[in-house]
């Protein structure tokens, strides 16, 4: 007796919800995505081969480039509005919600707080030109606004978030060895003893048995 082979389909698969979902989730980044502006300095900062990351927030950050520049720079908006507000009144410079508002978009600023309402008025692709020439925060001794801001940030964030804040010193890797020593020193006579100093990252040495 002929043995009966069973009729065997290929399968199918439907691709159409596929693509509706890779359609959508496209979409989704489109909307959502916000793209940072730019740094006002870029630094390339010494590597090394610790595998230590920093906080993923409430971070605080001293930038110093390779002409003795200090920039400063926050994560929170919110905190960067209630900084600018608290180190303004101490000067007496005052801000116009437009200024506050646009300095909270900032990563970043190297300005005297004299200079920095009409360095705020200015357009994107001008304070990219002027970012260059711009002095950097002071940190002398006798006009320094720097710790003024280190201050000002530590304190908002602990009132409005009830959250310490991270300290970063991000040094490019010709920045002056004496800048960075100043700056740690001026920290620490004001208690401030915890900081990350950010390097990049490079494979670590292999030892072959």
């Amino acid at each position: 007796m002929p043995k009966v082979k069973p009729h065997r389909t290929s399968p199918s698969l439907d691709m159409t919800p596929m693509v509706d979902l890779a359609f959508l989730l496209v979409t989704f980044f489109m909307l959502t995505t916000q793209f940072r502006p730019d740094e006002a300095v870029v630094v390339d900062p010494p590597s090394s081969t610790s595998d230590l990351r920093a906080p993923d927030s409430d971070i605080l950050t001293l930038i110093v480039d390779s002409k003795k520049r200090v920039f400063f720079g926050y994560d929170k908006a919110p905190i960067k509005e209630a900084i600018i507000k608290e180190v303004g009144a101490k000067y007496g410079v005052s801000f116009t919600p437009t200024q506050v508002k646009q300095f909270a978009l900032l990563p970043n600023f190297g300005v005297p707080i004299a200079q920095l309402g009409s360095y705020l008025d200015k357009d994107t692709e001008q304070r990219k030109a002027l970012n260059p020439t711009l002095p950097g925060i002071p940190y002398d001794s006798l006009n320094n606004q720097m710790i003024d801001w280190v201050i000002a940030a530590r304190k908002a964030n602990a009132t409005q978030f009830q959250k310490p804040t991270y300290l970063v010193i991000k040094g490019d890797g010709d920045a002056d060895v004496k800048t960075i020593q100043t700056i740690i020193k001026v920290l620490q006579e004001k208690d401030i003893n915890r900081f990350n100093l950010q390097t990049s990252l490079e494979m670590k040495p292999t030892t072959v048995n």
